[in-house]
């Protein structure tokens, strides 16, 4: 008599274990727990393998932060698809909030740790996605400034958010902080909708700016044969600088 049995799971491989044994000490401990020797010790490899492996510790927090970044932005760009393009950055706004405070771990990894010039990767997918969400908004003809501008406010305003909850006592936070931050984000950055073809409230420097921000990302949609690469840069750089100008009356 034979009795059947489960096929036996591959075990993973070297480094995808190495990353899990570092996610499992960052979790449990935070970053201070997250040694060489300690992630050799619970993966069960020579310490210097890890060295081999990912070059050194940064290299091997790099890939952690990537793991714990990937279900968050699997979920944001699922947020592209939605049919009002300043929705989904509330949206997005609000994931970014939850993933940060119910992570922390993972966040002050990539956020906490600041070095000048440097940014995780996982921070810089996350920004790209952004900037890629804050572009259908222009090409609504409903953002007040430039994308790159625009993209710089966002992230900082939310990065700032989370890191200043964060930092306050369990239970201590009010969670309507951070709704109206992100009310205080979108209502700078973007307009209402469109209303008899107009732009609704928008004063005249503003209607410049997001129709700057709509032809600029037009372009970047059509291949303009009538401008030469060196003319499409230099309107690139004027329309850039229409979206960005202040005027006092706005």
């Amino acid at each position: 008599m034979t009795t059947e049995t489960e096929p036996e799971q591959a075990a993973p491989p070297l480094r995808q274990k190495i990353v899990l044994a570092a996610a499992e000490l960052l979790e449990e401990g935070g970053l201070e727990a997250v040694s060489t020797r300690a992630v050799a010790a619970r993966a069960g490899v020579p310490t210097p393998s890890i060295f081999r492996i990912f070059g050194d510790k940064d290299g091997l927090l790099e890939e952690v932060a990537d793991y714990g970044f990937r279900r968050y932005l699997e979920v944001k760009a699922d947020l592209l698809t939605g049919g009002d393009p300043v929705q989904a950055l509330r949206d997005a706004w609000d994931l970014h909030i939850r993933f940060g405070l119910e992570h922390p771990a993972y966040y002050s990894l990539v956020y906490g740790q600041v070095r000048p010039g440097h940014l995780p990767q996982a921070g810089r997918r996350a920004a790209a996605g952004l900037r890629h969400m804050i572009t259908r908004v222009a090409a609504a003809g409903r953002l007040r400034m430039s994308v790159e501008r625009a993209t710089e406010v966002m992230h900082s305003a939310g990065v700032g958010t989370i890191l200043t909850l964060m930092s306050l006592p369990e239970g201590v936070y009010d969670p309507r902080t951070a709704d109206t931050a992100r009310e205080m984000v979108i209502n700078t950055l973007t307009l209402p909708p469109a209303k008899n073809g107009g732009l609704a409230g928008a004063a005249p420097r503003t209607a410049v700016a997001s129709s700057a921000m709509a032809l600029l990302v037009a372009l970047g949609q059509e291949d303009t044969a009538a401008l030469s690469p060196a003319e499409r840069n230099l309107l690139h750089e004027w329309l850039n600088r229409l979206a960005d100008a202040t005027d006092a009356d706005d």
